[in-house]
């Protein structure tokens, strides 16, 4: 079942006073299967973050449509629109986004605060997961006491708390050291085969090879997709950076 349906995403931005008109995406289809992991790569300017911004309902299209699970992003009015990201997407960014004045664990609640959850719901979501992101003996701490790696698997506790439809992670290994990414794609690959939805827009050939499937956005368009299959990493590591080559060489579209 798709959990997200995106169909013909077209965004054209105009210049305040009406001068200049840039296309940042020109017509992007696709689907992603729920407990699918997904990445999308392009080069710089391709369209990959205003995409990104669209999926995540903090921009909206030109045209064309956004369906999670169904519902229209489009239909929704703007004064319930916090309220369903807080609800059913879940974000990880490349510079962690946590409060420095709040602890590890009150970073981690912040979403359910917000959504009035009961204290005794928010301590049940929190021990597992805690457990499984290696943070249980880091609650107390504070942002400034920790790692980046740390930081990070704070943000994605953060965001996974809430049980969300789609975990969206925005280069989420841009601000790590090779060990502290590694740790982190490892985390995402465990809670990708427990189920969670993943889509994470990257400019890593590592991050990318530790998703499904592949999807290039080239010139505002979806220009070509790889699929895991049986592939190893490593496999589909060479796979990325030969289409990658192909893309920024001038390759037609397969």
């Amino acid at each position: 079942m798709a959990v997200l349906e995106v169909q013909h995403l077209k965004k054209i931005y105009t210049t305040r006073f009406g001068g200049n008109r840039v296309q940042a995406l020109a017509d992007v289809s696709f689907s992603v299967e729920e407990g699918e992991f997904v990445a999308i790569m392009g080069e710089s300017g391709s369209g990959k973050t205003t995409l990104l911004n669209i999926l995540a309902a903090l921009d909206r299209p030109t045209s064309g449509t956004v369906l999670l699970n169904g519902t229209d992003l489009s239909g929704i009015k703007e004064h319930k629109m916090a309220a369903f990201r807080r609800d059913n997407l879940g974000f990880v960014f490349q510079d962690f986004n946590l409060l420095d004045t709040f602890s590890v664990k009150d970073n981690i609640f912040l979403p359910l605060v917000l959504s009035k959850t009961p204290y005794e719901e928010m301590e049940r979501r929190l021990a597992p997961l805690a457990g499984k992101l290696g943070l249980a003996d880091l609650l107390n701490k504070f942002p400034y006491e920790i790692s980046g790696g740390q930081k990070q698997r704070t943000a994605a506790a953060r965001a996974l708390i809430t049980n969300p439809h789609i975990l969206l992670a925005d280069e989420p290994t841009g601000a790590l050291d090779s060990k502290a990414a590694d740790g982190l794609l490892r985390m995402f690959g465990g809670i990708n085969r427990e189920g969670q939805t993943i889509l994470m827009v990257t400019h890593s050939v590592r991050a990318a090879s530790h998703a499904g499937r592949v999807l290039f956005i080239k010139d505002g368009e979806v220009f070509h997709q790889l699929y895991r299959g049986g592939k190893t990493n490593s496999e589909l590591y060479q796979n990325i950076a030969d289409t990658l080559t192909m893309i920024t060489t001038g390759g037609d579209r397969t």
